[in-house]
């Protein structure tokens, strides 16, 4: 009778240690194990395949430039909102193809990654080095706190000193899916400098030639939108540029803020507890039906902030090989329709609960300030 109660109590531990998974726990495996299951073709960069994604999303965009200021009237008017959403999400593509030369996952020549990066990036306002750099610079602390650059968390004693309209703005759309250009300039709360100023902190001595030259390519485009303004005016400058550009910052701010959001069960660290391998697996893969293959595989994401090596093109590949090894630290996407409209969903519910994370230990999880989402918000504001 002894043993048989002594058997259940086990069986029931074991099922309830089955149930319940610690993600902030350390994992079992090296990060040498998922490397190592990835197989050695992965980790292969053709220059060629690279351009003819660069080929290929530059016709697309020309092609609907073309159609666009072919079609400026307003007999056309019903047109502009698809125009607009199927530019910006081009430029978005661009950006992410960018995004690779900054890794160096586009090819193994540095000029060649520097200079399509330049193009790219400048053409879509992105100071190409000084993103660069303050990337690498996530990747490399991503999940701690303090060391990390992009959509880390505030603290509680930074977010008290927030002014109430701030916290609202911070966490009410669209306002979070237009962060980017203020990031470029201001960076996060709580940090200083500019990544298009060289004496910005962001960057090292030998480091600033390269953010003078990014920053200079910007000023050129935005001179050249200056002088296309002054000869065909600035209503169809902003129509065919202005408009796509918001629309690829709102698809860069979801997607990277989902990244790294939208899970109850995803830690920061600080101190000893942090380890690139336990950082890097907290962020999170999303699916986007169709458009995965139009912004080339980016939801696919914990392998690339693992191993940003890894071509974009090998990253789905490497994924599948990978998670027999990273097991339930994995958070397999939900499954998207042809448009990923339930991710929509998953922002809503972050932007309502994700706020802010304790300022003691050294593994801890967001909290929600619930005076946000009621009535306090309201009151304070007529008090303003």
């Amino acid at each position: 009778m002894a043993a048989s109660a002594t058997q259940e109590a086990d069986c029931k531990a074991s099922e309830d240690a089955r149930l319940f998974f610690d993600a902030a726990k350390p994992p079992p495996f090296r990060i040498g194990d998922v490397r190592a299951a990835i197989p050695a073709h992965c980790w292969r960069k053709t220059p060629l395949r690279s351009l003819s994604y660069v080929a290929r999303d530059l016709l697309i965009v020309a092609a609907l430039l073309v159609a666009a200021a072919s079609s400026i009237d307003l007999a056309w008017a019903w047109a502009w909102p698809l125009y607009w959403a199927a530019q910006g999400t081009m430029f978005w593509a661009l950006f992410v193809l960018g995004h690779d030369c900054g890794h160096g996952s586009f090819s193994d020549s540095a000029m060649l990654n520097n200079v399509v990066g330049h193009l790219l990036h400048s053409f879509i306002l992105v100071p190409y080095h000084g993103w660069r750099i303050s990337h690498r610079t996530h990747h490399q602390n991503h999940g701690h706190i303090e060391r990390d650059e992009s959509w880390h968390p505030i603290t509680e004693k930074l977010y008290r000193k927030l002014e109430t309209r701030t916290k609202k703005l911070r966490f009410t759309l669209p306002f979070p899916l237009l962060a980017f250009p203020v990031y470029l300039w201001y960076r996060s709360p709580g940090k200083t400098g500019s990544h298009f100023l060289p004496s910005s902190d962001l960057f090292s001595p030998k480091e600033k030639s390269d953010v003078i030259v990014s920053t200079t390519c910007w000023c050129i485009m935005i001179s050249l939108l200056v002088a296309l303004s002054c000869v065909f005016g600035p209503v169809p400058v902003l129509m065919l540029y202005g408009v796509p550009y918001l629309v690829f910052v709102m698809w860069l701010d979801l997607v990277t803020y989902l990244h790294h959001h939208g899970h109850n069960d995803l830690p920061w660290y600080r101190g000893e507890e942090w380890s690139y391998l336990r950082g890097g697996l907290t962020t999170v893969d999303r699916d986007y039906g169709w458009i995965n293959n139009i912004h080339h595989d980016i939801g696919t994401h914990v392998i690339h902030h693992l191993f940003p090596q890894i071509p974009h093109y090998h990253l789905i590949e490497a994924t599948k090989a990978a998670r027999p090894v990273l097991g339930r630290y994995y958070r397999e996407p939900e499954k998207s329709g042809p448009l990923p409209l339930h991710l929509f969903g998953v922002l809503l519910r972050s932007l309502r609960v994700d706020h802010f994370v304790s300022d003691v230990g050294d593994v801890v999880y967001y909290q929600t300030d619930h005076s946000l989402n009621g009535t306090d918000w309201a009151e304070d504001a007529k008090h303003k």
